[in-house]
């Protein structure tokens, strides 16, 4: 068991909510911040029915002056953060070169890219203090190139492995460890950005939420010593494949 504090962004369902319950019953004290309130709660009456201990702090992570006040509620309600998981994304149904929109590619590389590296930036200082876990969820498309992800989405979530590998690179030796984790399908909310939602028997070969969890808890429940550069979770069945 553990008393670290744990970050989750995009912690109000899907992937999020499923690493800071999965973590939260392996004892990290949680933070969960998002930009619907009421999914916050959500998890925080999840972590709670556990048995853990979780807060939750409403926070737009593109947006720097609504991180940054998120993240000092953060540690006014739990203390430092030692590890941190990013599990916010942004996708759009439009997403070819012939019919996607600039200010939606805009914010989704705002999203799936440089929240990240801003959300990284604010809480470094402590996890380099505790030798923690970075776990950024990225995804198949991240790791292998699919058309089927969109020009902003694939590009983002490339650019995510850069990311993690200079983390690596620059602080391992104050015994941080960066993990690039790519899930190929996960049956989330998520999936309504997609231009045809897949249903019914689609989903049920798919990864859950909780397959994730568990991978991160993996991660962030590993030796000081050890570290993950990139952990790729496939269906077993590949029609599931996106």
């Amino acid at each position: 068991m553990t008393d670290r504090v744990l970050w989750v962004t995009g912690g109000g369902s899907g992937m999020g909510q499923a690493v800071a319950v999965s973590a939260a019953e392996a004892g990290w004290r949680v933070a969960v911040t998002g930009r619907r309130r009421e999914a916050l709660l959500e998890t925080v009456e999840a972590v709670t029915s556990a048995g853990g201990v979780a807060v939750a702090a409403e926070a737009d992570a593109t947006d720097p002056a609504s991180l940054a006040r998120a993240h000092e509620r953060i540690v006014a309600g739990l203390g430092p953060v030692d590890d941190l998981v990013t599990a916010a994304g942004l996708n759009a149904p439009r997403r070819r070169w012939d019919d996607q929109s600039m200010t939606e590619f805009a914010a989704i590389v705002d999203t799936n890219l440089t929240s990240v590296a801003r959300t990284i930036d604010l809480a470094l200082p402590t996890i380099r203090d505790a030798q923690g876990r970075i776990v950024v969820i990225s995804s198949f498309a991240g790791w292998r190139f699919s058309t089927k992800g969109g020009v902003a989405y694939s590009a983002s979530k490339t650019a995510l492995a850069s990311l993690c590998a200079t983390l690596n690179e620059e602080e391992g030796a104050h015994g941080v460890g960066a993990t690039h984790l790519c899930p190929g399908d996960v049956d989330t909310p998520f999936l309504s950005m997609r231009p045809q939602v897949p249903e019914g028997a689609a989903r049920e070969t798919m990864l859950t939420p909780e397959d994730i969890g568990r991978a991160v808890r993996f991660i962030l429940d590993g030796p000081p010593h050890v570290r993950i550069d990139e952990l790729v979770i496939s269906p077993t069945r590949p029609s599931a494949r996106a």
